[in-house]
């Protein structure tokens, strides 16, 4: 394992000294320190459990341990792990990575050794909030287990940022009483790692006027469309809406925030503004990661998507959006033999005719990025020449954002600019092939304006090759929804990559390429998360984004170990990874080139990431100076009232008239929860109450609070879901049939109001369809049937402990027992539910003078052998007896005459 830095040894021994939460910045190794921790605890004389681990950060951290020799790894428990063996597994000692559904059942049946486990490490703290699972497991952990330890990690500050008290609400629900901060401006961090800088070469490459122009006006464009927003919802006049925060990555999460309470009462206008923000958010992007085809292409199926929609966002009209139209395409081709100013007319013009398209002269605007990582590459190849000293040449890591960057560049470097653009624009506007052929051979004739690199012979023939055999193996896709654009398949990533996948170029980028050396990496990496190009020196391109496993770039990292990294995209975390990777390899040359549009929105978003981190820090500093901590907090005595579960009141006095104020015998209530209902934080409420709580899978129910009283909860999507499909009909079957008091239990948010009916579909005839009346129905239908609406899980658990009150408590043995097709009813084995059910369907006779007609006839044949005055006398009711006597005696012939009569 690496030895951990001056810093995280610091970190280290005050987190292990004492227990606490530790707020790392991003990229400072929060992973390097839960490792150190779990590799002190792998061992079977202690249990430790890690909670919010996902299954890909569980597969590295392993791995990692693997590689280090530690005898016995982390083991994971899963569904595949029996109730019974349970107990043994977790004896066994070690590292125990569980999913909290899991843990929580086994903690409440007592399937794991509380007293024995040494402590719980939480991983991504930030998320636990009061009524999440992971807090219900440190809750029963305390409750039982007052010696071990919880020891907390966390990289995101900007989480603690929202809310009033964020981070003190945390410590309370992970029970630590120690705050660590390690902001990356904290002074040992600094003076450490300015210690061990590497060399950074930064490069701001000036975007191309055409590119300067669209982005001024997509930047117009947003500004008019935020303002707009404000305009029709004066609610969200808030600094977090602004022009700057609109152009970071979570400001998706951000207008959610604002918009989700008010979403269903939002017109059709503000909810095509949000989508708007969301489309210019993503043009912003593909303007400075992609190439200028890939844009046009997404600008050209907006406008399309538009048309076949017939109704305009209205930002297509500004005056903006025009100019960005005309830029992008004069960035791709200009209109042959028409005049400057006719030129603009016609690409003004939503549709270009097919008899200018013949004229269409094409441009392909190389990327300045490209051109820029060009000249970088070039420079390293050059010092690899003479890097005798340096003990050979040097690794180069290539980081771009996801993976289309990735095998954008893979190819530009390997076929140059020309030859890709011309392919891209031959696959994706395919008509015009003829066009681009014409355009090579003129561009062969005249040299290279310096804006793409002159091709040397055999390249450029190799580049036209490549760029024929893609067209015939891309079918042409002309037609494109913006959803097909926004997410290519994956399909179609992996096709884009098979221009060279398994082939490493043996010769440098600039000799000409006789040949090429089918030869692998000697690396066991997963295949999807890096694109070789150069054998010697190994020269690889690696998405910071987007893999599978959030490891992958770390692992590439320490695996190639390069001299040479060239950011093509910025991005936080990576670069202090890098100064981490750096600092733990003292004396080893480390070059990093950053590659950044001075001026662009890119730029500006990096800044405002580190910008916010630095700010949340501040507050975080500023919050812990006066936070007042509780000495019992931890809750290792019984002093802690987080621990305690009662929900009485302490005002309540003793009420003297029982029998001289004697204690009344209390009876531990309880209930009964379906395994499947652990996702939701409901039973941990019920636990919190002072109610045990006994998890069974049941078929018939959710909660089983007494004997007779069973309960369905449905949120309210569940609920028009369930409607609509039939389920809740069927679960009310069988509620009804074998408990006496069924209950559905619609539960809702109180921030986020609802109706059942939206307002456009309010019309004078109520139709059947409507939720509304399909749940009038359901009434008419189960008259035992309850309804309870209640706001949110707190009131469900009150109302829980109300309904139990001086009632018997359920047994699960016989709940369990209950199943949708057993014969037997648990209230009274008197009746068959078949002939019931149908003689529940006959008129005259209702659920209340079913019971009654039961007992006094055995069967459907003997009922028809009844006197109407015998009916009316065991029905209670002329009316009935006689429509009940009339539906058995009448023949058709009668009924027919009689129906005319009564016309």
């Amino acid at each position: 394992m690496a030895v951990l830095l001056e810093h995280e040894s610091q970190i280290f021994l005050d987190l292990f000294h004492q227990d606490g939460l530790v707020i790392c910045a991003r990229g400072l190794g929060i992973d390097r320190l839960l490792l150190r921790f779990l590799r002190l605890y792998c061992e079977p004389a202690s249990l430790v459990l890690v909670l919010n681990t996902s299954p890909a950060e569980e597969e590295y951290f392993i791995d990692q341990l693997r590689s280090d020799g530690v005898v016995h790894l982390p083991r994971r428990v899963t569904n595949e792990i029996t109730n019974n063996t349970r107990y043994e597994f977790y004896t066994q000692g070690g590292v125990i990575f569980a999913t909290s559904r899991i843990l929580v059942v086994d903690f409440l049946t007592d399937r794991i050794p509380a007293n024995l486990i040494t402590g719980i490490l939480v991983y991504k703290a930030h998320r636990i909030i009061e009524s999440c699972q992971e807090a219900f497991i440190l809750r029963l952990y305390r409750q039982k287990n007052k010696q071990g330890f919880i020891k907390a990690f966390t990289d995101n500050a900007v989480a603690f940022n929202t809310g009033f008290c964020h981070v003190e609400r945390v410590m309370r629900n992970l029970f630590v009483r120690k705050l660590y901060l390690w902001p990356r401006f904290h002074i040992a961090v600094n003076s450490f790692l300015e210690k061990h800088k590497p060399e950074v070469v930064e490069i701001h490459v000036s975007m191309t006027p055409a590119m300067l122009a669209i982005q001024t006006s997509i930047l117009d464009i947003l500004n008019a469309c935020l303002r707009e927003l404000k305009r029709y919802n004066p609610a969200l006049e808030v600094e977090d809406l602004s022009l700057e925060n609109a152009i970071g990555k979570p400001f998706d999460k951000t207008i959610r925030h604002y918009l989700d309470p008010l979403w269903h009462q939002l017109g059709a206008k503000t909810k095509s503004l949000v989508q708007d923000l969301k489309i210019l958010r993503t043009l912003l992007l593909y303007l400075t990661q992609y190439d200028c085809v890939t844009f046009l292409n997404l600008l050209e199926s907006l406008k399309a998507s538009e048309k076949a929609f017939g109704e305009n966002s209205g930002w297509l009209f500004l005056d903006s959006s025009t100019s960005m139209f005309v830029n992008a395409r004069a960035r791709v081709y200009r209109i042959a033999d028409e005049k400057l100013n006719q030129k603009g007319k016609v690409s003004e013009k939503s549709d270009v005719k097919k008899e200018n398209e013949l004229k269409r002269e094409l441009v392909l605007e190389s990327n300045p990025k490209w051109e820029a990582l060009r000249e970088v590459l070039k420079e390293i190849e050059n010092e690899n020449k003479n890097s005798e000293d340096l003990g050979g040449p040097g690794q180069v890591l290539i980081c771009a954002s996801d993976d289309r960057a990735c095998a954008q560049l893979r190819e530009y470097i390997i076929a140059g600019a020309e030859a890709f653009l011309t392919r891209l624009y031959n696959k994706t506007f395919g008509k015009d092939e003829k066009a681009g052929e014409v355009w090579i051979t003129d561009r062969k004739a005249i040299k290279s304006k310096g804006n793409s690199r002159p091709d040397t012979g055999p390249q450029a023939k190799k580049a036209k090759l490549m760029a024929s055999s893609k067209q015939n193996k891309h079918k042409k896709q002309q037609d494109r929804t913006i959803i097909q654009m926004m997410g290519k398949t994956e399909e179609e990533k992996r096709e884009e990559l098979e221009v060279e996948d398994n082939k490493e170029l043996s010769s440098s980028q600039e000799s000409s390429i006789e040949e090429t050396i089918p030869e692998d990496f000697p690396m066991n990496l997963p295949s999807d998360c890096y694109y070789g190009i150069f054998k010697n020196p190994l020269t690889i391109i690696h998405p910071l984004q987007g893999c599978s496993d959030p490891y992958a770039l770390t692992r590439v990292l320490h695996e190639v170990e390069p001299r040479y990294v060239v950011l093509y995209d910025a991005e936080l975390t990576f670069v202090r990874q890098l100064e981490i990777y750096k600092a733990s390899r003292p004396g080893k040359p480390l070059r990093v080139y950053f590659l950044i549009y001075g001026g662009s929105t890119e730029e500006q978003r990096y800044l405002t990431a580190l910008r916010k981190e630095k700010e949340a820090f501040e507050k975080l500093i500023r919050e812990k100076a006066s936070m007042v901590i509780p000495e019992e907090r931890e809750g290792r005595d019984e002093t802690n009232l987080d621990l305690v579960r009662d929900a009485k009141p302490a005002s309540v006095s003793t009420d003297t008239r029982k029998a001289g104020g004697q204690e009344q015998k209390n009876v531990q209530q309880t209930v009964i929860v379906d395994m499947r209902e652990f996702r939701s934080e409901l039973p941990s409420l019920i636990h919190r109450r002072g109610i045990d709580i006994d998890p069974v899978t049941l078929e018939v129910g959710d909660y089983i609070l007494t004997p007779d009283i069973c309960v369905e909860r449905k949120s309210i999507s569940d609920l028009i879901g369930s409607l609509n499909n039939g389920r809740l009909y069927t679960q009310c079957i069988s509620m009804s049939r074998y408990y006496k008091r069924p209950i559905l239990l619609i539960e809702f948010d109180p921030n986020k109001s609802f109706s059942l009916i939206p307002r456009g579909s309010l019309h004078q005839e109520i139709s059947s369809n409507d939720v509304t009346s399909k749940l009038t129905l359901l009434t008419l239908h189960f008259p035992k049937l309850r309804i309870l609406w209640c706001p949110s899980p707190h009131a469900t658990a009150e109302l829980f402990e109300e309904l139990k009150q001086n009632h018997p408590q359920p047994d699960a043995e016989t709940a369990m027992a209950v199943t949708a097709d057993s014969e037997i009813l648990p209230e009274s084995d008197k009746y068959n539910p078949g002939p019931q059910d149908f003689l529940l369907k006959m008129p005259g006779i209702n659920a209340k003078n079913c019971r009654a007609l039961m007992n006094h006839v055995k069967s459907i044949a003997e009922l028809a052998t009844l006197s109407k005055d015998e009916l009316s006398k065991i029905l209670g009711n002329a009316a009935n007896a006689t429509q009940l006597f009339e539906f058995i005696h009448l023949t058709y012939g009668e009924a027919v005459s009689k129906g005319k009569s009564k016309r």
